[in-house]
């Protein structure tokens, strides 16, 4: 059933990438991820790398990410129970340095440097607002719209009103302008700059290599090239995926993301200047 009224292969597009984002921006879940993204670990293991989470919090999220086909739970014998990440987890990995990348140059500045691993989870909420996925195909797709273009697009048999709660999310997150009440909207250029995450989600929800982001029919670059990007614990763990889709901006070289750092508090890199009017709101 159509959830847009986008043509049929686009609309199929959004709601992967929108069920993809549902399962990893809930709190913790990515946090827990890159916990179990070496060897396979028991129930007290985990919990000792996430020691935040009380007893009664880690058991649902884990049966949650499980359900959602990335963490595999493994009972070797009545006493002895391993959790670990899937295939799929393992390529969902070498998404989260894209999405530091565009939160680095488009994020709203706070006044202490934020760990990367806080930056992916203010991104991913951004991304996860209601009905914001389609929105922003929208307007990638046209260029600009108005409310109700938008509104018939996004939410067809709605009152085209609807579209203005999370239009204006949108539009005071940073990812969507407009020149005033009545004049149409566009992506902002934090918006357009989401294309190489939306494109490498796009490609990962439909089963695809992270290779084919770069050639996204709506996100995609035609001067993309995928490059291999290091995101490694320790030279003895399992390492990264080498197809990575290329990175955001492609006039800066890309940062050696390491899931400790990634996964610890310590304070990352800050290379790029905030923007002169700050940029999209955690």
């Amino acid at each position: 059933m159509a959830l847009t009224g986008l043509p049929p292969d686009t609309d199929a597009d959004v709601a992967r990438v929108t069920e993809a984002l549902a399962m990893i921006t809930p709190r913790w879940n990515v946090r827990i991820l890159l916990a179990l993204s070496g060897q396979p670990l028991r129930y007290s293991e985990l919990a000792a790398k996430v020691s935040w989470l009380r007893d009664g919090q880690l058991h649902p999220k884990l049966r949650q990410l499980c359900d959602a086909g990335l963490v595999q739970r493994t009972e070797h014998t009545s006493r002895h129970v391993t959790y670990g990440h899937t295939d799929r987890a393992a390529t969902l990995l070498p998404i989260l340095p894209l999405i530091v990348t565009w939160a680095e140059r488009y994020l709203e500045k706070s006044d202490q440097p934020l760990p990367a691993i806080e930056q992916v989870e203010d991104s991913l909420t951004l991304l996860t607002r209601r009905h914001a996925a389609a929105i922003l195909w929208v307007l990638k797709i046209r260029g600009e719209a108005s409310g109700r273009a938008l509104a018939q697009t996004v939410m067809p048999g709605s009152d085209w009103t609807n579209i203005y709660p999370p239009l204006r999310q949108l539009v005071d997150d940073g990812l969507v302008g407009t020149d005033g009440i009545g004049q149409p909207y566009r992506l902002s250029a934090a918006g357009d700059g989401l294309g190489p995450v939306l494109g490498a989600l796009s490609a990962w929800s439909a089963g695809q290599s992270l290779n084919q982001a770069g050639e996204h029919p709506i996100w995609g670059s035609a001067n993309a090239a995928p490059e291999e990007r290091m995101w490694l614990s320790s030279q003895t763990r399992m390492p990264a995926p080498t197809t990575a889709p290329a990175p955001y901006p492609t006039d800066q070289t890309p940062p050696a993301w390491q899931r400790t750092a990634l996964f610890s508090h310590a304070t990352p890199p800050r290379p790029l200047a905030a923007l002169p009017t700050g940029g999209p709101r955690r």
